[in-house]
């Protein structure tokens, strides 16, 4: 189900005739906490399968054993006002029940995928909510031809960096730049070029569709990855030689294992 294309706000909260692009409105920003303190801000997405909601990012946004990172919960902001982007809501969602973790996370052969899914419960949404979410739809074919160089956009919110009055994400490009489809260094996941920080984690990669298909919606765009984290060279001297600026972002269709049975949809609070 895709909504309508809300019209944007102006600074004032009038009406105006620019139009926001759907793809702003597919990613949220991630705060994590550990009950009213808080700790980090990541980059999420909303994925859509059959009648279920997901919130998407990296693993390490809701744990991560090295650097002692436990949040208990999460919050998303939400555009609650399609005539007015300026009105959100902070959107509360555990990330434990009875003591046992609720998200999903995968593996394989080569261990962890920095890849977590949580589902949020439809019926703990406001009636106004205005999102755009991903779908199965999205995901490029096994036979899709993907060049190394094509351009791509990361949509998140580096250092938590945003649109403070609007609630929207911003967008940084990059390009492909290992062979897409092979597992690089056989891990499920692919490099790009692009100029990323903190906060990034867990936030789309997408690629322009330029032809129309019904089934993307208003979202014409081919969800290829979900952005991770910087890859470096430990043996880097760093005096004489720069970062390398290139990122990991894990293959999207690992969200077709995580959604594929029934999930626990956990009952979530905005405040």
């Amino acid at each position: 189900m895709f909504a309508t294309a809300p019209t944007l706000a102006a600074a004032c909260g009038s009406l105006n005739r620019m139009i926001v692009e759907p793809i702003l409105l597919s990613a949220a920003q991630i705060l994590t906490f550990d009950g009213d303190i808080g700790l980090t801000n990541a980059s999420g997405f909303f994925f859509e399968r059959d009648s279920r909601l997901f919130l998407v990012t990296s693993r390490h946004v809701f744990v991560d054993e090295p650097t002692q990172h436990f949040p208990s919960r999460v919050e998303i902001e939400l555009h609650i006002d399609r005539a007015n982007l300026a009105k959100s809501i902070g959107f509360s969602i555990p990330l434990y029940q009875d003591g046992k973790s609720v998200w999903r996370q995968g593996t394989d052969n080569a261990g962890e995928i920095d890849v977590a899914v949580i589902e949020i419960n439809r019926a703990a949404l406001p009636d106004s909510l205005v999102y755009r979410a991903f779908t199965p739809e999205h995901l490029p074919d096994p036979d899709a031809n993907i060049e190394v160089g094509s351009a791509l956009l990361v949509v998140g919110f580096p250092l938590g960096f945003h649109d403070l009055l609007h609630h929207m994400p911003v967008v940084r490009q990059a390009a492909i730049a290992s062979s897409f489809g092979l597992r690089f260094q056989g891990a499920g996941y692919f490099l790009t070029d692009a100029r990323t920080h903190r906060g990034t984690s867990g936030a789309p990669v997408v690629i322009r569709v330029d032809q129309a298909d019904p089934a993307r919606g208003d979202l014409p765009w081919m969800l290829l990855g979900i952005h991770s984290a910087r890859v470096d060279l430990g043996t880097r001297d760093l005096k004489l030689d720069e970062a390398l600026g290139l990122n990991c972002a894990w293959y999207a269709d690992i969200l077709m294992t995580l959604t594929e049975l029934p999930a626990i949809a956990l009952n979530a609070d905005g405040n």
